[in-house]
């Protein structure tokens, strides 16, 4: 059976990564989402192994220490990872995997997995993305101008990326990394089985 690809896909807040990520999935059966683990308590309507894995700060320091995540964050005080185990398993069985992160859980598994495929999502200007932010209707002016400098935070790092794909219209985006799969999938070290005589 042919492994499957690591996908990752980031971007800063707003840019619609979760919105674009669905879509991709529900298109692609074979595309399958990684579940973080977090240290945060379980909300109503949450489900464990659903939306997270959700452990104590005790095995979450135990897994770092056996060295068990493929990135991992603190943020607002809870912890957050990627659990390697279960994306290899979904590899070896031939799934595509799908980690849809923060930035700088980004950056930590391009250094971990420099086969995995690299996208940054961003918005088509900071007038937009902060519109955007606004438009939730959760968020108040001073965590959107938080969340915005954040942003440009983040777009320094964008250039480490392999791709860029801008979030204006949702079907153009998906397409575009729909694409981009499709791009790398072609590559000649993917088909190189195809050169070889038999015997």
């Amino acid at each position: 059976m042919k492994k499957g690809r690591l996908i990752v896909i980031s971007g800063p807040s707003g840019v619609g990564k979760g919105t674009v990520v669905k879509a991709l999935t529900e298109r692609d059966p074979r595309l399958k989402l990684s579940v973080s683990a977090t240290t945060r308590e379980m909300r109503p309507g949450e489900t464990d192994g659903v939306q997270y894995y959700f452990i104590s700060h005790e095995k979450f320091e135990q897994m770092i220490a056996e060295d068990r995540f493929l990135e991992h964050a603190r943020y607002v005080g809870n912890r957050y990872g990627t659990p390697e185990e279960p994306v290899d398993r979904m590899l070896n069985q031939g799934y595509d995997v799908l980690l849809e992160i923060e930035v700088q859980g980004g950056l930590q598994i391009m250094q971990r997995r420099p086969d995995a495929i690299p996208i940054f999502i961003a918005a088509p200007s900071f007038e937009v993305l902060g519109a955007r932010l606004r438009g939730r209707g959760d968020t108040d002016e001073e965590k959107v101008l938080m969340r915005l400098q954040q942003a440009r935070m983040e777009y320094l790092t964008a250039r480490q990326y392999r791709y860029i794909v801008v979030n204006d219209r949702l079907e153009d985006a998906v397409r575009d990394v729909e694409a981009i799969l499709r791009a790398e999938a072609l590559k000649t070290e993917h088909q190189e089985h195809l050169l070889k005589e038999d015997d």
